[in-house]
C-alpha cells in the first residue's frame, strides 16, 4: 500500500491574516512540501497541473524533475497530466525523460482536468474532452511501447515512421494512473488497458465512490486482466489534524469556509458527513481512513490533499508530521493484515521490470 500527497498548487489567501502568498513562494513551498514527505516516509508525491490563476503547476515535468534531483525514493507522480490538451508525443517525450532523471521513480496520473476553459486555450473542443482522452492515450501507448509509429487519427496530424526519444527506461513504460470522479467512460480505459485507476473522492459521498471503483473492477476482469480483486485501485483524501478534534475544527473552520472549491457551501460539519474529509484527531483519520476499504475492497494508493485552502506551510508542514509518524505507521499495518495474498502491490518501475524480466 502507497500513501502520499496530492497538490493542486492553489494561489489562495489565508483567511486569518488575508495575506496571499506569491507565485514564487507557492512554488517554493509545492517543493518544501515534497521534500517533507519523503523526511517523513510518505511514498508518493503528486502534483496538479493547471494553466490558469490560481493555480501554478503548469509544468509538472520540470517541478518533479528538479524535486527527482533532491530526494532519493519517493515516487514522483501527477494529480492530473491532461491527456486532452497535450500533444501525446509530447507526453511520452517529457515523461520518459523525467523517468531517466528520477530512475524510474515516475508514474502519472491521466485526466481531463476540471478547468473548461483550458481547451481553446491549446486549440481543442471540451465537447471532444471524451473522444480525445480515448485517442491520444491509445496513441500515447503505442509511442511507449513501438519503437517506430505510423498513426493517424482525428485530433492531430499523422505520424510516419516516428520514433518518441528518449525511449522508456529499460524498455518500461512509467505506470498509468487514470483518474475521474464522476466519467465511466475512464473507468472502462483503465480496466481496458489494464491500467490503474484513481477516485479522486474528495467531494463525493462513499456511495458514489463504490459504484464507479467496481465498474472499473467488473471491467478489469473483463478484460482478462485478473479477478475483480486484482485491479489497481488509488483514491483521494482530504485530512486536517490536531491532537484535540475541536482544536482541529476551531483552526481549521475559517480555511473550509473561505475555499474557492468548497467555502460558503455546505458547513464544515456537512461537508466531512458526506465527502471522505476528516477533520480531527490523528486516531480518527485513521478509523476514516480505513473505513474506505469497506467501500472499495482493498486498494493500492491513497493520497492525501493538505496543502490547500490558504493553509500557511507551517502549518502544512506539521500536518506532514504527524501524517508521518503517528496516522500512516498505523494505516500500513492495518491495511497489512487480512489482505488478500493474490491482491497486487501498487506497481512500481522496480516491480514492473522484474515481471518483464520475468515472462521474457
Amino acid at each position: 500500500m502507497q500513501f502520499g500527497i496530492f497538490s493542486v498548487g492553489d494561489v489562495t489567501p489565508d483567511p486569518t491574516t488575508g495575506r496571499t502568498p506569491t507565485e514564487h513562494e507557492r512554488i517554493k513551498a509545492m517543493v518544501a512540501i515534497a521534500l517533507k514527505a519523503e523526511e517523513v516516509g510518505l511514498d508518493v508525491f503528486a502534483t496538479g497541473e493547471h494553466h490558469n490563476p490560481p493555480f501554478v503547476p503548469s509544468s509538472p515535468t520540470t517541478m518533479l524533475g528538479y524535486i527527482a534531483a533532491r530526494t532519493e525514493r519517493l515516487i514522483l507522480s501527477t494529480a492530473t497530466t491532461l491527456i486532452t490538451t497535450n500533444d501525446p508525443v509530447k507526453i511520452a517525450e517529457d515523461y520518459a525523460m523525467l523517468q531517466h532523471l528520477a530512475e524510474g521513480r515516475v508514474d502519472l496520473m491521466m485526466g481531463r482536468g476540471n478547468t473548461g476553459p483550458v481547451y481553446p486555450w491549446f486549440g481543442q473542443d471540451i465537447r471532444q474532452g471524451i473522444p480525445l482522452a480515448v485517442e491520444n492515450y491509445a496513441l500515447l501507448r503505442r509511442l511507449w511501447r513501438e519503437d517506430v509509429v505510423d498513426w493517424q487519427g482525428r485530433f492531430r496530424t499523422p505520424l510516419q515512421g516516428f520514433t518518441s526519444t528518449p525511449r522508456p527506461l529499460d524498455g518500461i513504460p512509467p505506470f498509468v494512473w487514470h483518474g475521474s470522479i464522476r466519467s465511466p467512460e475512464i473507468a472502462e480505459q483503465a480496466a481496458y488497458y489494464g491500467d490503474g485507476f484513481f477516485h479522486n473522492n474528495i467531494f463525493w459521498p462513499a456511495e458514489h465512490t463504490r459504484r464507479m471503483v467496481d465498474l472499473y473492477r467488473e471491467r478489469f476482469a473483463h478484460w482478462g486482466h485478473g479477478t475483480p480483486e486484482q485491479a489497481i485501485v488509488g483514491l483521494g483524501g482530504q485530512v486536517f489534524m490536531r491532537r484535540n478534534s475541536q482544536d482541529a475544527v476551531r483552526e481549521f473552520r475559517p480555511y473550509f469556509d473561505n475555499a474557492p472549491v468548497y467555502g460558503h457551501g455546505p458547513s464544515l460539519e456537512e461537508f466531512t458527513e458526506q465527502t471522505p474529509l476528516t477533520v480531527g484527531s490523528p486516531q480518527q483519520v485513521i478509523e476514516r481512513t480505513l473505513s474506505f476499504r469497506d467501500s472499495v475492497g482493498d486498494y493500492q494508493r491513497q493520497l492525501f490533499l493538505m496543502d490547500h485552502a490558504g493553509l500557511p506551510l507551517k502549518t502544512v508542514l506539521e500536518q506532514l508530521d504527524i501524517l508521518g509518524e503517528e496516522v500512516v505507521p498505523v494505516l500500513r499495518t492495518e491495511f497489512a493484515a487480512g489482505r488478500p495474498t493474490d491482491v497486487p502491490d501498487a506497481p512500481t518501475h522496480a516491480g514492473l521490470l522484474a515481471r518483464s524480466q520475468a515472462a521474457s
